[in-house]
């Protein structure tokens, strides 16, 4: 029987005060089963993710024990960052990477929203194929008006009460999770400094306003640049190349091009051959013909 290996993404709203995030880290290293695999923080988003993987239960037990931790470090009063955000730990996606289904996230999703909601009394919103209403499978939709607007709104509209937890916010903000098939975090910087420009391509190439599908964007400004920010959720359907080539017409409308882009966390492999292939134009490659994943899988299978 396989190994069972899912695979969580908490997004926390804090970057620049390295401090808090090590004390999170050092909650989900607790956990004997599971292992961290990436930290990446961005201080003009001030925001933090992290990427880890183990067992149903490993992930489960990782996840609570850091939100647990940042519910009791940051405080959303007093946050500020680019990026939208609605809590302390703001988003907590599970992945079922192998030897697990997305029932079994959706299962986990449940129960640890009970349990945050009950323990830590911070309201919880399930999104993705763990929400409990079509409005919320998008996780922009929950996030309308931020922590601000939430903070308002959620004590007296309906619509805004949470899946678990009390209708009342406290400083750690709400906290929304969710299981979800692979997504990779993509943002793309062009060679200005108008935002303005940064969100017309952003509402030119997300789903919600008519772009390509399977993509989520914003327009921002991050290190005196514009930034289109985006979430690829399924990532075969719509390639990294695609987006990277639609921006790229989209930008030269308005006289400017790509400087760089970045990748946030962790990306499939697959992802980037797909990319590569594209392109250099590579006619009838086989993924065999990669020589580390041949060696990796001949000489050194991969043990977790």
């Amino acid at each position: 029987m396989a190994t069972q290996l899912i695979e969580c993404i908490p997004n926390f709203s804090d970057a620049r005060r390295p401090e808090v995030i090590d004390q999170i880290v050092a909650a989900i290293q607790s956990v004997e089963e599971v292992k961290l695999l990436d930290r990446s923080s961005d201080l003009d988003h001030n925001r933090t993710v992290l990427t880890f993987a183990g067992s149903a239960a490993g992930v489960e037990e990782a996840a609570f024990r850091a939100i647990q931790t940042a519910a009791s470090l940051i405080d959303l009063d007093q946050h500020t960052g680019e990026h939208p955000r609605i809590g302390a730990t703001d988003v907590v996606p599970f992945v079922p990477l192998s030897g697990a289904s997305m029932e079994e996230c959706i299962a986990i999703a449940q129960r640890l929203g009970e349990r945050v909601g009950k323990e830590l009394s911070i309201p919880v919103y399930l999104y993705e194929s763990a929400a409990t209403k079509p409005e919320r499978t998008n996780l922009e939709n929950i996030r309308k008006g931020q922590y601000e607007g939430l903070k308002a709104d959620v004590e007296t509209n309906p619509e805004r009460k949470p899946d678990f937890g009390p209708s009342k916010l406290p400083k750690a903000g709400a906290t929304v999770i969710g299981a979800r098939n692979p997504l990779i975090a993509f943002n793309v910087y062009l060679t200005s400094d108008d935002v303005s420009i940064a969100k017309k391509i952003a509402k030119a190439v997300r789903q919600s306003s008519g772009g390509l599908r399977y993509v989520k964007g914003l327009g921002l400004l991050v290190d005196g640049r514009a930034q289109v920010s985006m979430n690829l959720t399924n990532f075969r359907e719509t390639p990294i190349a695609r987006v990277v080539e639609f921006i790229r017409r989209e930008a030269e409308r308005y006289g400017v091009g790509i400087h760089h882009s970045e990748l946030v966390g962790l990306i499939p492999q697959e992802a980037l051959v797909d990319a590569a292939v594209w392109y250099t134009q590579l006619d009838a490659f086989s993924p065999e013909q990669i020589l580390l994943r041949l060696w990796m899988m001949t000489l050194h299978p991969l043990k977790f």
